[in-house]
């Protein structure tokens, strides 16, 4: 094991019709499909889409960072 870590963002939009909440859970769930070591994330923007007058659905972006594999 190493001494140090190297970590890497990057950013990712995540959506749904429910919450907020639960769009943070659907992109770190489709993240953790393709990326190792996760370690956080980070919301940079919250936003969404009105339908009739109603939230039709929420979008957060995220940086998600992950840990370097090896470092």
């Amino acid at each position: 094991m190493s001494d140090h870590h190297v970590y890497k963002k990057v950013e990712v939009v995540g959506s749904s019709k429910k919450s907020i909440e639960d769009a943070i859970e659907n992109a770190i769930a489709e993240c953790s499909k393709n990326l190792r070591n996760i370690e956080w994330f980070e919301v940079q923007e919250t936003r969404g889409h009105v339908v009739d007058g109603k939230v039709g659905h929420y979008q957060v972006v995220l940086k998600v960072g992950f840990r370097i594999e090896n470092s």
